[in-house]
């Protein structure tokens, strides 16, 4: 960033995970970083760390205008960058997902996202350029059991995110992907709040699948990543690289897994997959 003015970024979900990272990552680059999160506990907190922090809830509208309006009165009307990265999982078969649990998910997911986009949308054209970056994931390109719900949301970002990408293409705008897999975050147990909410597990059809495995997955105390697992940091560079670079690439993978099924998706049939993915 040396010999430049700072650019800003603002970036959502950093309470924890990828996001908290990201902010920490970028200001030591030399972004600007507004680093938002949902709960003002969580932005005073970072506060005390050094970074520039207030509220930004997915599921309203009103907090994303305010946040809007709050990063764009701090830089005078300019944002360079967006890292759409907020998002959170509601664990459980498909045929257990009531209604109110997809429309809470998406909400979040990718409608407040959606909404967040298209403010800054017209201060980047303004400006001339800007940098608008979705985190998706590998479960945005092949889908998992007991995962429906946040698939869902992801295959549904993929495809805003394409499109969005190709009508920017006359604008000076850059839209990109970033798609990770297995990463350390809290990701699994924030789901559980959701999870207990939303899913009827003990009327299931599917309760004995549930305790063999779902239940086992989500209550046991961690004591070893996954298989493939990275750091958050491996987010934060390919974020930095698809802020940083000057033509970026559409798509940034992170982790084996997304890379091996980017490929399989591009050269496996539709049954060799869910073999594949039900394998593990």
């Amino acid at each position: 960033m040396q010999g430049r003015t700072q650019k800003s970024i603002l970036i959502t979900g950093c309470s924890s995970g990828i996001g908290y990272d990201a902010a920490h990552g970028l200001k030591s680059r030399g972004w600007r970083v507004f680093a938002t999160c949902r709960q003002k506990a969580d932005c005073e907190r970072l506060r005390s760390e050094g970074l520039e922090s207030f509220p930004l809830d997915y599921a309203s509208e009103s907090s994303i205008a305010t946040a809007v309006d709050e990063a764009l009165s701090r830089t005078g009307g300019t944002l360079d960058a967006l890292y759409n990265n907020g998002a959170f999982a509601c664990p459980g078969a498909v045929e257990d997902l009531p209604r109110g649990a997809l429309r809470e998910i998406f909400e979040v997911n990718l409608f407040g996202l959606h909404d967040l986009s298209r403010r800054v949308i017209p201060v980047m054209r303004a400006q001339g350029h800007g940098r608008i970056v979705n985190c998706s994931s590998v479960l945005g390109l092949v889908p998992m059991k007991w995962r429906g719900a946040y698939v869902a949301t992801k295959f549904a970002l993929e495809g805003l995110t394409d499109t969005l990408r190709l009508e920017m293409r006359d604008t000076p705008i850059k839209v990109i992907l970033i798609e990770p897999g297995p990463i350390t975050s809290r990701i699994r147990a924030n789901s559980i709040p959701h999870f207990e909410r939303w899913i009827d597990w003990k009327s299931s059809a599917r309760r004995a699948q549930y305790e063999a495995s779902l239940l086992k997955r989500l209550y046991a105390a961690r004591e070893a990543p996954d298989a493939f697992e990275l750091p958050p940091g491996a987010v934060t560079a390919k974020l930095a690289r698809a802020l940083e670079a000057k033509n970026p690439r559409p798509r940034y993978y992170v982790t084996t897994p997304t890379y091996l099924m980017g490929a399989l998706r591009r050269i496996g049939s539709s049954r060799f997959i869910d073999w594949v993915v039900a394998k593990g």
